[in-house]
């Protein structure tokens, strides 16, 4: 019989999982977490969660075409609280 969660189980991920999809270090992520400029996350029991969607919204916001974009500036700031 098939498994009727398996196509859940990748819904969601840690953030060592969500560091990686991102090509961030966890550390990084966890700080950006903390700054609230990161992706959404979810905290579920005692766990941190990202939903992959929204792991993926937030890397299409950080997309450049140049570095005169305007977008190119908010895209470096991600991340610190200061600028």
């Amino acid at each position: 019989m098939p498994d009727k969660l398996a196509p859940f189980a990748a819904r969601y991920v840690r953030t060592h999982e969500a560091a990686r999809i991102l090509g961030l270090s966890p550390r990084t992520l966890e700080k950006y977490r903390c700054h609230g400029s990161g992706p959404t996350f979810r905290k579920l029991g005692g766990r941190v969660v990202y939903a992959v969607d929204d792991l993926e919204a937030w890397a299409d916001q950080a997309a450049c075409r140049s570095t005169s974009d305007p977008r190119y500036v908010a895209a470096r700031a991600a991340g610190h609280p200061s600028r």
